[in-house]
């Protein structure tokens, strides 16, 4: 009698991996898990603030223009690296959406994706964000050049990284629109 108990045991964890591993509930708890787990991104110490190289980084829109990078030099900066598969990255997309709409005038945001354009586009509509979103045009600048997803950068006005951070986080947090707001009156 024991031995079939184990054996069910067994077979609802190996349902349940199969279910959190290969259908799209595992990506929705993931995102869950995501969002309970974010947390508030803290200002760059002042010796790592550099400055990174935006010369000669481009990026195209969704409808195919270039967007010279440099063009954001005097005006305070949010730049996200995202994709749409990336479970953090949906998990901070609402509090990211959320300060865009609160700021999109003051602050430059560019959310730039590494993913297909049909995708994003997909996700987009499903969702019912209007951010600008960008795809990068050659390599990102080494200073902000970083593997994983979501990684975030706040720029200031002069172009120094004042936030820098990877992983979900709550972007529509108390502390960063302080910062948002010290940054834009400097």
């Amino acid at each position: 009698m024991r031995k079939k108990r184990i054996n069910w045991v067994w077979l609802l964890l190996l349902i349940g991996l199969g279910l959190y591993l290969f259908t799209p509930l595992g990506f929705h708890a993931q995102v869950f898990v995501n969002r309970v787990l974010s947390h508030n991104p803290e200002p760059v110490a002042s010796r790592t603030a550099d400055i990174p190289d935006l010369q000669d980084w481009e990026l195209t829109d969704m409808e195919g223009k270039t967007f010279p990078v440099i063009s954001v030099k005097g005006e305070v900066t949010l730049l996200n690296f995202w994709a749409s598969w990336c479970p953090p990255c949906v998990a901070e997309m609402p509090s990211l959406d959320t300060l865009y709409g609160d700021y999109k005038d003051q602050v430059r945001f560019l959310f730039i994706a590494r993913d297909q354009k049909e995708r994003v586009t997909t996700y987009l509509e499903k969702e019912g964000y209007d951010f600008p979103v960008y795809f990068e045009r050659g390599l990102t600048p080494k200073k902000l050049y970083y593997g994983g997803l979501p990684t975030t950068y706040i720029l200031d006005k002069s172009g120094k990284i004042a936030v820098a951070h990877s992983g979900a986080a709550d972007w529509n947090a108390p502390e960063v629109r302080d910062l948002l707001d010290s940054l834009l009156v400097k």
